[in-house]
């Protein structure tokens, strides 16, 4: 095994030299805090041979022995904190030597071309990313013992931390997506990490940095008491000045291991790894659209997919075929795949879909009723058509809220119910109406503003605590087809009062537009405002009731899984309060994978979701799913992907006449009601 000295690799020794910078850092804090007790044993042993007597010399011994005391006090506290706390650990899905012995056959003979040890344990990720992570915390538990004479630790238990290798954390699309050959020269340069790892300076360098960060971590929560709140906030300012000091050198020391990774690691597969490289970056594009176009609508349903990596296969297949590089990708897909590595490849796809679950939505750690996976050969009936029916439902329950009545004075007997028809009469503009102009701030500080403007309603006492909700331009005010009717909802709709004053029975005072997952932080009125400027407003009233039916919604699913009231902050549920958990799990999601929806973009779904379900029971249509574009519209077999343009023409001008020829083309009858859920 090669050590880093020898001067052969320039990047190792200038880590090894930020290194001992950090530990300097570490030794001048301890020298720091170690001065006032060397001056007082000074102090003690002058006046004990009489060297230093008298009245003041007596003070001050005191005095510096007292301030000794205390600072040697604190100097312990601080050491106590920084040696057992816990550092963050990534989630992960382990991975057993017995259950891929081909894949830790590959890595270890990986690590004996580098001539560097062999990780200590393998595990996969949800991320289009691979790299090295030291577990060997107490914390973290010890690490598993291995046969290999890499592992082996003849010194024994006493070193253990020190002499363990880090574990090497793959990300699993690459698994799936990459070849045998691409997953050993993409892997190469990270396994070469484990020889600087393996260095005491930088190991012992490492361990400093993340005790710091782990305490900085465990101090940020409240304490129970001033007492507790003065400690935490001293042990945390110790913890952040030393992390400061600490910043430059950590830094450099890490782009020194990488430098050094990659020097020894060029002398493996280096032409492949040029050509692997480009597979990391397709498999990236690939991973994100299937999470954001695909499994995000899947997990809102409370299904989760149980198979995204073979779902990230297929997405980057369909990209590469519209792409017109299928001959090309299909050469390549004719070698092994990195997958067959595993002795079990679907269990661990499982667990990794569920991973990923859990990290970009939030899901339960379990399945249940509400929280079951799903397989692709079902998404279409499980996910897409419940989805868009859901949709439709919530479309029609905004509608009566706001007193829009289900059918018209002239229609035939039975078509009373929800229907497309409904939801194009509603929002076609008359000549009268024009859209909603952009925010004037003139406008907003005039107290006699026309009935166009905005109106504050009264919170709805259905809405999450703390989340104030606002009607945005058009709610308070009646449309002709609402005063022209005789219906008692439509009458009270009419009535700008009597719309801003919630009824127990059915939410009239709608949030402002936004993503129905987060409330409001005091500058998303605004901003929903402008995202509706050049609607109608009857589309802007639309959209603000199904942003608060939305948010009320999510309330009540959080309030159920957790069965009571969402706990105070710095509350500890669940599997962190056992303290068996390796991460907390407290603020999920942790990884969110798109900003709030706008009030925009929440009508324009729900009004495509309405459209889809009307083609589906009238034309024959039927739902689909696209690998790249997630969720949508078969007819004869064929997608249809020019929907999304009619539905915005009639969101932003109120014009349904492209959106109606669109359905004349296709038979479908917008009179005719559609099924529900």
């Amino acid at each position: 095994m090669t050590g880093i000295g020898g001067g052969v690799e320039l990047g190792a020794q200038a880590a090894r030299s930020r290194a001992l910078a950090v530990l300097r850092v570490r030794s001048r804090a301890l020298a720091v805090a170690l001065l006032p007790a060397a001056v007082a044993v000074i102090l003690l042993a002058g006046g004990s041979t009489g060297h230093l007597v008298g009245g003041g010399w007596d003070a001050a011994r005191w005095a510096v022995s007292v301030l000794a005391l205390l600072v040697l006090a604190a100097t312990a506290a601080v050491a106590l904190v920084v040696a057992r706390a816990r550092p963050a650990v990534t989630p992960t899905v382990a991975v057993a030597e017995e259950s891929a012995p081909d894949l830790y056959r590959m890595v270890r003979d990986l690590a004996d071309r580098l001539d560097v040890p062999a990780p200590s344990a393998i595990a996969l990720t949800p991320d289009c990313d691979s790299w090295l992570e030291d577990r060997t915390h107490p914390a973290h538990g010890p690490p598993p013992a291995r046969d290999h004479d890499d592992l082996s630790d003849p010194v024994g238990p006493a070193r253990r931390r020190s002499a363990a290798a880090p574990v090497l954390v793959i990300g699993s699309p690459f698994l799936w997506w990459m070849r045998v050959g691409e997953l050993r020269a993409v892997l190469a340069p990270v396994v070469a990490g484990t020889g600087p790892a393996a260095h005491p300076d930088i190991a012992a360098a490492r361990r400093f940095i993340r005790g710091l960060d782990a305490a900085v971590a465990a101090t940020s929560t409240d304490g129970r008491g001033p007492l507790a709140r003065a400690a935490r906030g001293g042990i945390g300012g110790v913890s952040r000045l030393l992390l400061r000091g600490c910043r430059v050198h950590a830094a450099e020391m890490e782009r020194g291991v990488a430098a050094a990774a990659a020097e020894r690691a060029q002398a493996v597969d280096y032409g492949l790894r040029i050509v692997a490289q480009e597979q990391v970056g397709l498999a990236y594009a690939g991973w994100d659209r299937l999470l954001t176009r695909v499994a995000l609508p899947a997990w809102r349903m409370g299904r989760w997919p149980s198979r995204l990596d073979v779902g990230v296969v297929a997405a980057l297949t369909e990209l590469s075929r519209r792409d017109r590089l299928a001959e090309g990708f299909a050469s390549r897909l004719g070698e092994r795949p990195a997958c067959d590595l595993l002795e079990e490849p679907g269990l661990m796809d499982e667990a990794v879909s569920l991973l990923a679950a859990r990290l970009f939505h939030g899901g339960p750690a379990e399945t249940g009723p509400d929280w079951a996976p799903v397989g692709w050969e079902e998404y279409p009936e499980e996910v897409v058509d419940r989805a868009w029916r859901t949709d439709a439902a919530r479309l029609h329950r905004v509608l009566d809220t706001l007193g829009v009545r289900r059918a018209a004075e002239d229609a035939a007997p039975g078509t009373d119910g929800p229907t497309l028809s409904r939801v194009l009469d509603h929002l076609t503009t008359t000549p009268a109406e024009a859209p909603v102009p952009a925010r004037d701030p003139a406008a907003d500080a005039d107290p006699d503003a026309t009935p166009g403007t905005a109106h504050h309603a009264t919170p709805d006492p259905d809405a999450t605590p703390g989340t104030a909700h606002h009607a945005t331009p058009g709610i308070g005010t009646a449309t002709p087809d609402d005063q022209a009717t005789s219906d008692p909802q439509a009458a009270t709709a009419s009535d700008p009062q009597a719309a801003t004053t919630p009824d127990p029975q059915a939410a009239t005072a709608p949030a402002a537009p936004g993503n129905a997952d987060h409330s409001d932080d005091g500058n998303g009125t605004e901003d929903d405002d402008d995202d509706l400027a050049g609607t109608t407003p009857r589309g802007a009233a639309l959209a603000a009731g199904l942003s608060a039916q939305l948010a009320r919604e999510e309330a009540r699913t959080q309030a159920l899984a957790s069965g009571t009231a969402p706990p105070p902050p710095g509350t500890t549920t669940g599997p962190a309060a056992t303290g068996t958990a390796l991460w907390d799990d407290r603020a999920l999601p942790l990884l969110p994978l798109q900003p709030p929806r706008t009030g925009r973009e929440i009508l324009t779904a729900h009004i495509t979701a309405m459209v889809c379900c009307a083609a589906m029971d009238t034309a024959g249509a039927t739902p689909g799913l696209d690998w790249l574009d997630g969720p949508t519209l078969l007819v004869d077999g064929a997608r249809r992907a020019d929907l999304a343009l009619h539905v915005r023409s009639l969101v932003e001008t109120g014009d349904p006449a492209p959106l109606r020829a669109w359905l004349s083309d296709l038979g479908v009858r917008p009179e005719k009601p559609v099924r529900l859920v």
